[in-house]
């Protein structure tokens, strides 16, 4: 397994790494790395419902889409990545990827005197406090998780830079997003920098075993096709944002496995357009399911036929046949 410590904090830069390294490469990833403050956004979110649009832009906040799905998270220098690519596990589901690629980090905290543990689908907590959001992407037989360390980050600016939309909490109450996350360093029996926190995740996860564990320096080439990524995909608007749906209908709901909207404009009965936006995790594209729907008849039994016909759980992770027909009736 190759490990990268990356330098960079440039956000454009570093998921056009990821993509990079999750389909150029055959061999498994290890790799920790920081972006100066930015949003990510999930491969499917809607970016304009994420982001308080205002705060982003008198901030200069760059928003980058990633290609995982999952919610949009707020980076600084004192939060740090985490990535590892592998091979996929035959019949291995979403819920086993988490738990395979987030144990090293949860021994790794515990070493620190940290106890740690993974909650719901895929949150890392503290004290039942969230200090790490996690994401998958797959691309032919290859997987990417990836999730955040908040070890010092700015609470302050990653409650106003995300958008407060009810449909993220349970109940009526609408939390704070500080009194959700924790900071690493807060549960330190003995005070670290993000620096000196960075060192040991390497050493601690690679355990100086250069049987297991190559450290790799990226060559010219790599680079290249990096920035090449960097300028003719991540620093564009039209991959970031994206146009805003205007759809004739619209409805967006929350269930346990993430936040759905579904965007569809319907002329005489046929769906002439549909977009699904959301948090949800997905092994397909969501665009092939939307092919499918295009053209068909506003109807339940037009609509049930096509999910019958399909695997839906490709497209949403966890998604029931009742809950995705519930998306096209208000």
């Amino acid at each position: 397994m190759y490990y990268i410590i990356d330098n960079s904090t440039d956000p454009q830069w570093n998921l056009a790494a990821e993509e990079y390294l999750f389909k150029k490469f055959s061999k498994p990833v290890f790799r920790l790395w920081r972006n100066k403050p930015s949003i990510i956004i999930g491969l499917h979110q809607n970016a304009f419902a994420e982001i308080n649009l205002d705060y982003v832009k008198s901030n200069n906040i760059p928003v980058i889409r990633r290609l995982s799905g999952g919610g949009a998270v707020f980076h600084d220098l004192g939060n740090v990545n985490f990535t590892f690519i592998d091979n996929k596990i035959p019949g291995e589901e979403t819920p086993a990827m988490f738990a395979r690629f987030t144990r090293p980090i949860i021994d790794a905290l515990a070493g620190l005197g940290i106890k740690a543990s993974l909650k719901g689908r895929n949150d890392l907590v503290i004290e039942d406090r969230k200090f790490s959001g996690n994401a998958v992407a797959v691309y032919k037989e290859r997987i990417l998780q990836h999730g955040t360390l908040l070890f010092s980050a700015s609470m302050a600016n990653l409650s106003e830079a995300l958008a407060n939309r009810p449909e993220h909490f349970k109940g009526k109450a609408v939390q704070s997003n500080r009194a959700r996350v924790a900071n690493i360093s807060e549960h330190l029996s003995q005070p670290m920098s993000v620096d000196e926190f960075v060192t040991y995740m390497e050493q601690y996860i690679t355990g100086g075993n250069s049987s297991k564990y190559t450290r790799y320096n990226y060559t010219s080439e790599d680079l290249s096709e990096i920035s090449r990524l960097t300028m003719e995909k991540y620093s564009l608007d039209s991959w970031n944002f994206g146009s805003s749906p205007n759809y004739g209908y619209s409805k967006t709901s929350r269930f346990e496995w993430g936040i759905l909207e579904l965007y569809m404009e319907v002329n005489k009965g046929i769906i002439e357009d549909i977009r699904f936006f959301g948090s949800y995790f997905f092994t397909k594209e969501t665009e092939q399911l939307e092919k499918l729907l295009k053209g068909s008849p506003h109807t339940f039994e037009a609509i049930n036929e096509v999910a019958e016909k399909t695997n839906l759980s490709d497209y949403f992770s966890n998604i029931t046949g009742e809950e995705f027909l519930s998306m096209f009736w208000q």
